[in-house]
């Protein structure tokens, strides 16, 4: 994804040399692919918080364990890039098939017709990713064994009853969450044919599936350089002496 993205830059500012571009959709397509990035990268990282309430507990020789407050992150998009790409491997079935079957005129030429981009293909293939949306999010978060964790570790939700209840709670919430988290999906997914039609840019093509896994990857990246750093300015502190078994003594 990277690796062409510089060559077809290129293109367009050659493009826009030679007048085939003007200055100002350049200017707004830039400035709107910087937002679109901004929109993602918020939507990436935003969650919705459940409390968890930890009791006060007795641990191995009368040592008590005060009480904590905690919370369940559950992603807005907890499915990812992955409704796109379900979405798009079945939004081309129909067409392709219908081009493959080689009838002119028939109604498998009308269905190839129907499912270019077009209104039709853009309500489908929203509809595709809001579906896919609910499907993979259900295969991989599990409300029934979250529920079971918070309550072998003698975790609750205030208010809700752990067991059963908890899983109904927690899987309201999902579903509630998921649905702004798949229109926000098919909007990614579609404003990127909108935009580069309205400026009739055709020198590169930047997606949407192409723009989450790059802001997903350079997320990863950014956490894991930060937990890289926290990790050496411990070892800094344990080399110098400067932490220290609780009890005995402070800073040296």
């Amino acid at each position: 994804i990277i690796e062409g993205f510089p060559a077809a830059v290129a293109r367009t500012w050659e493009s826009f040399l030679a007048d085939q571009i003007q200055l100002i959709a350049v200017v707004f397509l830039v400035a709107i692919l910087i937002s679109i990035t901004a929109a993602v990268v918020a939507m990436t990282m935003a969650s919705r918080k459940i409390p968890v309430q930890i009791p006060r507990k007795v641990v191995g020789r009368g040592r008590i364990r005060e009480g904590q407050k905690s919370f369940v992150p559950l992603r807005i998009n907890s499915a990812g890039v992955m409704p796109i790409i379900f979405a798009q491997s079945f939004i081309v079935v129909p067409g392709t098939v219908a081009q493959f079957a080689g009838q002119t005129g028939g109604i498998l030429d009308m269905i190839s017709d129907i499912f270019q981009p077009g209104t039709v293909y853009y309500i489908c293939y929203a509809l595709l990713i809001i579906f896919f949306t609910y499907f993979y999010t259900a295969i991989i978060f599990n409300p029934v064994d979250l529920s079971e964790n918070l309550k072998k570790q003698g975790a609750f939700i205030p208010g809700v009853k752990p067991g059963a209840r908890t899983a109904e709670y927690i899987d309201r919430v999902l579903t509630r969450v998921t649905l702004p988290g798949s229109a926000y999906l098919a909007f990614i997914a579609l404003v990127p044919f909108w935009i580069f039609a309205f400026f009739n840019i055709q020198t590169f093509f930047f997606g949407g599936t192409a723009l989450l896994i790059v802001v997903g990857v350079g997320l990863d990246t950014v956490q894991q350089a930060q937990q890289h750093l926290l990790l050496r300015h411990y070892d800094g502190f344990m080399k110098k002496g400067r932490v220290k078994m609780r009890g005995r003594s402070q800073y040296s």
